[in-house]
């Protein structure tokens, strides 16, 4: 299967930890980070999802925000420090290419966004992305 979804990190599944409804999944990244993946039960069984699972971490370039430094009193808990690499500015959105360890990911954030962060190719990042928007994936 091939997927639009340009973000694919591979990684590990750590811990499980079910719900009613829904099951946190912790993955260590290929690239050495901590990811938390926030899915459906149904999703963790069929997926047959339990600690060593290999998995990709699914997430769409639009689910990422971005932001210049550290970030205090926010809830999103999956936050990937890089640096640009690649920066293009359309006329309404800019894609930001991030390299962060053990790979690359592509948010798409608003032009304004982009220039109110003062962001250039090469300057630090940190990607943050919701549990609820991460999607995984096994072979």
């Amino acid at each position: 299967m091939t997927l639009s979804i340009r973000n694919q990190l591979p990684g590990t599944v750590t811990e499980v930890h079910p719900g009613e409804v829904m099951a946190t999944v912790r993955i260590r990244l290929d690239g050495g980070q901590d990811l938390t993946a926030a899915i459906t039960l149904e999703a963790v069984e069929q997926l047959g999802l339990a600690p060593q699972s290999r998995v990709h971490a699914l997430v769409k370039s639009t689910e990422i925000a971005l932001a210049s430094g550290e970030v205090e009193g926010l809830s999103i808990r999956n936050r990937l420090p890089g640096a640009i690499v690649q920066l293009v500015h359309g006329a309404a959105m800019a894609s930001v290419k991030i390299a962060v360890p053990g790979g690359e990911l592509t948010a798409v954030i608003t032009r304004d966004a982009a220039e109110d962060l003062g962001l250039f190719v090469g300057s630090d990042v940190i990607a943050l992305i919701k549990s609820t928007e991460v999607s995984l994936a096994t072979a």
